[in-house]
Formats: structure tokens, C-alpha cells, sequence
């Protein structure tokens, strides 16, 4: 249990640490951050604690889908926005393109990383991903469509408010599901629909198949339809 929940602990930080390289990086952020970012706009709030506060949002909405939160989320809740904003403290605003696409592909591949590493230790799933997957649940809905229709929706209201919308948002939105694909099978995570490892390990070479030995029962036993 203590391997887990230090586990679950480090990938949250390193998430929020990673999304703020790709704020501060400033060629365009995921829907969600730039629903957040627009929303700052015209509140004046700071970026990480409106991601908070719109993560308990989100949270409230999986009670009609009859979504059940663990401890995993909510400490995404509490912790991601909480370390955008130091991460924002620590990491200055760039001015230089070749820059700003470093600080891009370096807050990219480590949100990749963080989530393989956070939702591998199976405390349940970000509040976010929760809606997508109780969306499903709930609606029959397929989860390529209930994500496209949530974050495009909240990709419009974040864009309209005044959020940071470019090519990153684009890349972001091509790459991120391939290089969790690859960071969730490296750390052995576990999907709404089972583990990622779903091909058994094949038997060593030249080894011998068991025969099964027939039993005076199977003999009397009616034999049954393939399914």
C-alpha cells in the first residue's frame, strides 16, 4: 500500500509540475487548462486553483452518473492544481520560440509519464476521466465521443472567455494519447476496461502440452454448445 500511495503521490505532482511547463511554455494548452486559463482571465484567480475548484466541479457531476471517486481522486483534485501553481512560481515566462517548444515537448512527454505513473497505482481515476468513463456507463455512450464532445465543449468555453489556444493545443491533442498508451503498458496501469497486458506470456519453447485426462463423469456428461 505504501509503495502506491507514494506512487499515486509523485505522478500527481509531477502532472501539475508538467502542466506547468506546457502553461508557461505559452504556444497553446489542453481544453481543460485552457478552460481554466480563460476563466482566470475574468476572474483574476490564480490558474492552479481555479484547475481545483473546476475539478471538484467536475467531481459534483459524477453524482447522476453514479460514479464513485477514490482517493485518487481527490488528491488529483487537491494536489494538481495545487503544484501548477508552484510550478508556475519556480518556472519563468519565455520569450524565445525555441524555447517555448522545449519547455512544450519537455511538459508533454512528462505528463505522459506522470499519468502511466499516477494511474498505475489503481486509486482511481482523475475526476476528468471519471466523466468520460461515466459518461459511458451511464449513456452507452463510446468513449472516443463522450471525450471529443466534453473537451470540445469545454475547449469552446475556455477559448471564448480568453484561454490560450494554438498549435500546442493541436500537437497536445494529437500525441497525448499515443505516448500514455505507451507510459501506461511501461508501468503496468490498469484501464476502465482491464489491464493494459492483455496477451499471457507464450509458453517456453519445446515444452510438452498437458493432456487432459477424461474422467468416467465427462463421459455422462452432456456435452455443451460453444458459446
Amino acid at each position: 500500500m505504501t509503495p502506491r500511495i507514494l506512487r499515486l503521490l509523485g505522478g500527481l505532482v509531477l502532472y501539475g509540475f508538467a502542466d506547468s511547463l506546457i502553461i508557461r511554455a505559452a504556444i497553446g494548452v489542453e481544453p481543460w487548462t485552457v478552460l481554466a486559463q480563460g476563466v482566470a482571465e475574468r476572474t483574476g484567480g490564480g490558474i492552479g486553483i481555479l484547475t481545483n475548484v473546476i475539478g471538484l466541479g467536475v467531481l459534483l457531476l459524477w453524482i447522476p452518473l453514479r460514479q464513485r471517486p477514490g482517493i485518487g481522486t481527490l488528491l488529483n483534485v487537491l494536489l494538481v492544481g495545487t503544484t501548477i501553481e508552484l510550478g508556475l512560481w519556480l518556472i519563468p515566462p519565455v520569450d524565445q520560440l525555441w524555447l517555448q517548444i522545449m519547455l512544450f515537448a519537455a511538459g508533454l512527454l512528462l505528463l505522459a509519464v506522470a499519468s502511466g505513473i499516477y494511474i498505475g497505482a489503481a486509486f482511481g481515476p482523475g475526476p476528468r476521466d471519471g466523466l468520460m468513463t461515466g459518461i459511458h456507463s451511464r449513456l452507452g455512450w463510446p468513449i472516443w465521443l463522450a471525450r471529443a464532445l466534453v473537451e470540445g465543449s469545454v475547449l469552446l468555453v475556455g477559448w471564448l472567455l480568453g484561454g490560450d489556444v494554438g498549435i500546442g493545443t493541436l500537437v497536445f491533442a494529437l500525441t497525448i494519447g499515443p505516448l500514455c498508451g505507451l507510459t501506461l503498458r511501461w508501468f503496468g496501469a490498469r484501464t476502465p476496461y482491464g489491464s493494459m497486458k492483455t496477451v499471457p506470456d507464450a509458453a517456453p519453447p519445446n515444452s510438452p502440452t498437458p493432456t487432459p485426462t477424461p474422467k468416467d463423469s465427462d463421459a455422462r456428461r452432456p456435452a455443451l454448445p460453444h458459446p
